[in-house]
């Protein structure tokens, strides 16, 4: 009697060959074979004609179906059983493959047998091959049966070919839950069948045997689960391969599609896989969907992911980014200022100093970052924690966004950072990480940044601080310039800085003028006065590695800069005694102009008690000014004639001419009101709005505003001449002295109430040096001119004004450089003087009528004694002797 069995089709090795597994135990596996036929077989080196053909049509048929078999017999040496086979629906095997054409009977079936009904059954599958034989069916239809077969890619010809498209493929094998042998269906003549990878997901590896030791390594744990569930649903099934890629070894990266989905996203729901990081590049946008089935895994803790832990959610917190310490790390501070955290961007890493081709653009891509945030409120979302390692501190990693913008994401984008490959089981990680490894990839492809492998040459500056002749060369150049672009490199003190000057590739120490901060204490928390500590705080906080701008005002004795500093429009001095963390200097303050604001800024301080002045008294103020009086009156005695002189003013020289005549500023409430007038001037001249040109060629002694050739800046000036036929004016800075031609295109009306000379009148004034008559001869002429330049370039100087002409409206003075020696300078050690020493110049024949009065015959007397001694040693004009004896 035959023996009757019911199994489930695993699978289907060829068109005569099954394999089964028992319905109650899917593990347990036998082999079955169709009885008297034959069919030809799929081998690695070539496939017999019709192998696959044959092989299909009878999978099609059965695979994950049941069917009862009967066994017809068994060979003895191998246990291998034949027979026929039945599915629920009454179709037989081998009766319908033959009937198809897809099996032949084997020549030598039912020679031994003696069965009626086998020889029955052989005679009836012979009449159905004798059909299919005369209609041409399967096996019979003649030529065109072989199918080439190629067991890898065969080379990057392949992907460039099919990498982005969609083919038709049968899964051979399955090796774990993530790596399969599948059977590419290119065309009905060409198939490819590679050893593929899932992509976007990692499963357990399965249990397998060591090829070099013969021993078997166990399954990691859900390893086998993994195989199981893929075998189950896609083992010898017809699917979708979506091509992506392939891996460094070659192996084909594809996505595979049942027709229930993607069978990753299944996989990761189920908790039997771990999104791969490094496929996310080639899926791209359809990597979020797995990303969210791991989630959902994760949050039902199932198999691989039991013990997850989620991560708290934190918010974001709004924050105010005050220093950049890398390209990737930054400290940041709440709004109060009392919370303070390093924060290192999520996921990402700026260039690495042990790294040759990261490190040179480890400054370049810092500089990207501080553009990018310093002084910005940012969001700071919390992704999680890195654990302090040798040498590396604990810290926080986060997502840093600033009006909407993820700045990792933009450093990546950029070429400024490389994206962090994380452990499969790290979680600390950026929600956006797929998008940062997408934008790393174009950024590579585009050669951005770090990837460009082209460094800038490291900028070098000039320390122009190093020591005090550098700085005076620097001196009367910047000085020229108008609020000069800077980097505040770092804080020495509330009032001191280090400064990068970019567009002179300088840098420099500069002192904040008219104010006198508190010394900050050393690094050890020594040595420093009451309330350092905090306005270093307040610099850190507001200037600290932010843009700048600076007027230069002087030096000091060492090299430092004393100015003025500029943040966000807003004189920075002018903050720290607003704060009660610096106190006025009056001498200083009257000479950088911003005595007014300064002044007004310490009294707020004061009637509010702040810092310094927490314990003030208003009675003090009285004190303190009855004995700034008394000191005012001794240093006044020390350069007077014989009586105190009744006109000395602080002054700058802003232009000698080519006539010898010196235009000079008075510094104190008119420099310090032109500084608030050019302040405003300028932001008017900088909206588009008030860009409009003169309606008509300009007319002599009219106010124009003009742009400047040197800087580029708009400035107050009056029409001298014109050039009709260039279409050029020659115009006069009414406020600094200076004259040029320039075209008409340049010039704009100066109609506006605000910035007109009634407002505030012409702060250059004509003057004449006393008691000194300049060379004749054009050769010693320009060089007087150009010495007078040189002692009065860029100085305050202190001008006695001896003589008024108000019928010429020229003033004449004498200058005295107070910086001279470390005592006031005396009566007769002024710049006139100077110049008649040097041979540059002489005491007139023919002296003005208040040249002559006796209050100056003393002085009289010395220039000439002077000009006795620049004589014999032949100076100057002098040089060929005395020109005067004709």
């Amino acid at each position: 009697m035959s023996k009757t069995f019911i199994g489930n089709v695993k699978s289907v090795l060829s068109g005569d060959t099954l394999i089964l597994t028992s319905p109650n135990n899917p593990s347990a596996e036998r082999t079955f074979a169709l009885a008297y036929v034959n069919a030809p077989h799929l081998k690695r080196e070539g496939d017999e004609p019709f192998a696959f053909q044959s092989r299909e049509h009878l999978r099609n048929l059965v695979v994950g179906k049941p069917v009862q078999c009967t066994v017809a017999y068994t060979i003895p040496n191998s246990g291998r059983e034949f027979g026929t086979a039945k599915l629920q629906d009454g179709t037989e095997f081998p009766d319908e493959q033959v009937k198809a054409g897809w099996l032949k009977v084997r020549e030598d079936a039912g020679r031994k047998e003696e069965s009626e009904e086998v020889l029955d059954k052989l005679e009836k599958l012979r009449g159905l091959e004798s059909q299919a034989k005369s209609e041409g069916k399967g096996v019979w239809s003649g030529a065109g049966g072989i199918i080439e077969v190629q067991n890898d890619l065969g080379g990057p010809e392949f992907l460039t070919q099919w990498k982005g498209k969609t083919v038709d493929g049968v899964v051979e094998r399955v090796l774990s839950g993530d790596r399969l042998l599948v059977r590419l269906l290119l065309s009905d003549k060409k198939h490819v069948q590679p050893l593929t990878l899932l992509a976007g997901i990692r499963t357990p590896a399965t249990e397998r045997v060591l090829p070099s030791t013969g021993a078997t390594q166990p399954a990691e744990e859900y390893g086998n689960e993994a195989k199981a569930f893929v075998e189950s649903r896609l083992l010898q099934r017809k699917i979708k391969v979506e091509i992506v890629g392939a891996s460094p070894q070659g192996q084909l990266v594809a996505s595979i599609i049942h027709p229930r989905g993607n069978i990753a996203e299944f996989l990761l729901q189920e908790g039997l896989a771990r999104c791969n990081d490094f496929h996310s590049t080639m899926l791209g946008e359809k990597m979020a969907a797995l990303r969210a089935a791991e989630k959902q895994a994760q949050t039902k803790k199932l198999r691989l992911h039991r013990h997850h832990i989620a991560k708290a959610e934190t918010g974001n917190q709004d924050m105010i980014v005050y220093k950049i310490i890398g390209g990737d790390t930054i400290l940041v501070r709440n709004k109060a200022g009392t919370n303070e955290k390093r924060i290192s961007f999520s996921s990402i890493r700026g260039p690495r100093t042990n790294e040759a081709s990261e490190a040179p653009f480890r400054e370049e891509s810092k500089e990207f970052l501080r553009k990018k945030v310093i002084g910005k409120h940012v969001k700071i979302s919390i992704d999680g924690t890195k654990p302090a390692s040798e040498g590396f501190e604990a810290k926080e990693v986060a997502t840093v966004t600033e009006k909407g913008t993820n700045i990792g994401l933009a450093l990546v984008e950029a070429g400024w950072a490389s994206v962090i490959r994380h452990r499969k089981d790290d979680t600390d990680r950026a929600p956006n990480y797929d998008e940062l490894l997408a934008a790393q990839e174009k950024a590579k492809e585009e050669g951005k940044g770090m990837w460009s492998g082209k460094p800038q040459k490291a900028k070098q500056y000039l320390d122009l601080s190093e020591n005090t002749q550098k700085a005076k060369i620097m001196l009367a150049t910047l000085q020229r310039q108008k609020r000069v672009p800077a980097i505040v490199d770092f804080c020495k003190a509330g009032s001191r800085f280090t400064l990068l000057i970019p567009r002179e590739n300088a840098k420099l120490t500069l002192v904040l003028g008219g104010i006198r901060a508190p010394r900050a204490p050393r690094a050890d928390g020594e040595g420093g006065e009451p309330f350092g500590k905090e306005a270093l705080e307040l610099a850190n906080r507001r200037c600290n590695q932010r843009d700048v701008e600076v007027d230069i005002h002087d030096m000091d004795k060492v090299g430092g800069f004393i100015g003025s500093l500029y943040i966000n429009r807003e004189n920075f001095a002018k903050v720290l005694v607003e704060e009660g963390l610096a106190s006025v200097h009056a001498y200083s303050a009257e000479k950088s102009g911003n005595s007014a604001e300064l002044f007004s800024a310490e009294k707020k301080a004061k009637e509010a008690r702040s810092g310094l002045w927490h314990s003030w008294d208003p009675s003090q103020d009285e004190e303190e000014e009855a004995e700034a009086v008394e000191e005012e009156t001794t240093a006044d005695s020390s350069v007077s004639l014989e009586k105190k002189p009744t006109d000395y003013r602080d002054v700058i020289v802003t232009n000698v001419d080519g006539n010898g005549k010196l235009k000079i500023q008075e510094i104190g409430k008119g420099t310090a009101a032109l500084e608030t007038l050019m302040s405003e001037f300028r932001k008017f001249n900088l909206d588009p709005k008030n860009k409009q040109p003169l309606k008509d060629a300009p007319k002599t002694g009219e106010y124009v505003s003009a742009k400047f050739s040197a800087d580029g800046e708009w400035y107050r000036a009056r029409v001298r001449a014109n050039d009709r036929t260039a279409k050029k004016a020659e115009v006069l800075y009414i406020d600094y002295g200076n004259s040029e031609m320039i075209p008409w295109a340049n010039l704009r009306p100066l109609d506006q109430p605000q910035f007109s000379v009634q407002k505030l009148k012409a702060q250059a004034v004509d003057a004449s040096l006393s008691f000194v008559q300049l060379p004749t001869g054009a050769d010693y002429f320009q060089d007087a001119v150009g010495f007078i330049a040189e002692v009065t370039e860029g100085k305050r100087l202190v001008g006695s004004f001896d003589f008024v002409d108000t019928k010429e409206n020229l003033n004449y003075i004498t200058l005295y450089d107070p910086k001279t020696n470390n005592e006031l300078p005396g009566l007769n050690d002024s710049l006139n003087k100077e110049i008649v020493a040097n041979g540059y110049g002489m005491v007139p024949k023919k002296l003005k009528a208040w040249e002559r009065s006796k209050a100056f015959e003393s002085y009289l007397k010395h220039l000439t004694e002077v000009e006795s001694l620049a004589k014999q040693d032949r100076l100057g004009m002098w040089e060929y002797g005395d020109i005067t004896e004709d």
